[in-house]
């Protein structure tokens, strides 16, 4: 156990570079500063199997419960864009 204070918190965990990285820029583009740490196989290999693509998402303490309320709006499908946001056409 890390008794450091600033120490970075678990706030998610996903399974796989894929969803790590939705997680990572999720967060950052709420303007909340994020890490991801884990089993270094999934960046070699893309393994996903019996954990082997475990992946923590962490940021500070300060920014864990509004991480945490996010991320289980987005997998809960309440997340919506602002409506200032730009929205990319695809073309």
């Amino acid at each position: 156990m890390n008794d450091d204070p600033h120490a970075p918190v678990t706030v998610a965990e996903a399974q796989g570079e894929v969803e790590a990285q939705l997680l990572l820029r999720f967060l950052e583009a709420r303007g909340i500063r994020a890490i991801l740490r884990g089993e270094a196989l999934r960046n070699v290999h893309g393994l996903t199997m019996n954990g082997l693509g475990h992946v923590e998402i962490q940021v500070a303490p300060a920014d864990a419960d509004r991480a945490r309320e996010l991320i289980a709006d987005l997998r809960a499908g309440r997340f919506q864009l602002d409506e200032d946001m730009e929205v990319p056409d695809g073309n």
